[in-house]
């Protein structure tokens, strides 16, 4: 089964017999291109960082990779190579990775996969590696800072940590596999899947901010947020949070909110974007935050979340997030002014099967496909 399409298995969602275009629904162009920005040489890229103000691209490999680009050259060694600890079953692999706030002080990393080791195999793993002398290459001690067991089912694993404008190491967790939040982790505030959680790593072990949300006793109060089904990816942009959480058969969403709005609920699996779902009870609203945008199967079958943009190339989508779906490969923008939503889709563009977006250290963005090409969103 091509690489692609087992993703996409993972991801949990409907696939028509064969996924190529979807229809479109007719929304208003904007314009942007796509430039190739590396020959050859990667494998898998499933994530872009840079540190603010560094020209080089680090380029994770989901099989356990991170690699470095310097003016268009991968360089042979990579920055961190954990293969051997990474299993790439299903929807795993290496995941994400995010450079400390003051990465130019402390050096420090933190590296979010899934481990493939005998009795752990499918734990949610992030750990804290710190740079070598050689700015090039981590050093392989590391710190394991959090661990979620996901070893009921291969998919549903979310997707991200990232530190938060608050300074917070914020990590996206899946709802644990399966269908239908088999599990029922999802509603479940006692477990760490299908959830968004907020932890202090300015000292590890960690510890859990003190204007986290408390939950009831049975509670995990590391869970800045509860009902995600497979968020893959969120971003925090000027105080706001977007979070594009994958769906099952039918809507796929992006919720934005306040980055300081703590203890919502999202909705599933009682809800899949704005539709009532009732599964593991019933249809009960009130309380759940409500996506701005869905849409459904017609148009896509996974949404691939990006970053709003703030880069220099093109002005005019400033303040615009950019997002994209596994299945149909075109581009569009959200952009919220003055409570309303505004999406807009890039005519004659398709990034083909997008795994993921990942952003530089100027704000500029990326497309990372399952044919290993990284793609910068230009003007054309």
């Amino acid at each position: 089964m091509p690489m692609w399409r087992s993703l996409a298995v993972a991801l949990g969602v409907l696939l028509p017999a064969a996924c190529g275009d979807r229809a479109s629904v007719d929304l208003p162009p904007f314009t942007a291109g796509l430039q190739e920005v590396i020959g050859s040489g990667l494998v898998s890229p499933i994530d872009l960082q840079a540190p603010p103000g560094d020209s080089r691209l680090f380029i994770a490999e989901r099989p356990g990779r991170i690699r470095i680009a310097q003016g268009g050259v991968l360089l042979p060694t990579p920055f961190l190579d954990i293969s051997s600890r990474v299993t790439v079953q299903g929807e795993a692999g290496l995941l994400s990775f995010a450079f400390d706030p003051q990465y130019s002080t402390n050096g420090f990393a933190y590296v979010h996969f899934i481990e493939n080791i005998p009795g752990t195999t499918g734990d949610v793993v992030v750990e804290r590696y710190q740079v070598s002398s050689d700015p090039n290459i981590l050093q392989t001690p590391r710190t394991e800072v959090i661990r979620i067991p996901h070893r009921d089912a291969n998919n549903h694993y979310g997707g991200r940590v990232a530190f938060g404008p608050d300074g917070m190491l914020y990590l996206s967790a899946g709802d644990g596999g399966g269908g239908n939040n088999q599990f029922m982790h999802a509603q479940d505030a006692a477990s760490h899947l299908g959830k968004l959680l907020r932890i202090d790593v300015s000292a590890l072990p960690y510890s859990i901010p003190a204007d986290n949300p408390v939950w009831p006793s049975v509670g995990r109060n590391e869970n800045w947020a509860i009902g995600l089904r497979n968020p893959f990816r969120y971003a925090f942009d000027a105080g706001q949070l977007y979070i594009a959480d994958v769906g099952q058969d039918l809507r796929e969403e992006i919720d934005v909110v306040s980055a300081s709005a703590s203890g919502l609920n999202y909705g599933w699996s009682i809800m899949e974007g704005t539709l009532c779902l009732a599964i593991g009870g019933p249809c009960n609203t009130p309380g759940l935050t409500a996506p701005v945008y869905d849409y459904d199967h017609g148009q896509g079958c996974a949404i691939i979340g990006g970053y709003v943009y703030r880069g220099a190339a093109i002005p005019e989508l400033e303040g615009s997030y950019l997002f994209s779906d596994l299945c149909s490969g075109w581009l569009r923008s959200l952009l919220i002014a003055n409570g309303v939503v505004n999406v807009r889709q890039a005519p004659n563009v398709n990034v083909g099967t997008p795994l993921s977006f990942g952003q530089d250290g100027f704000g500029e963005i990326y497309v990372l496909t399952n044919d290993n090409r990284v793609l910068r969103i230009v003007r054309p």
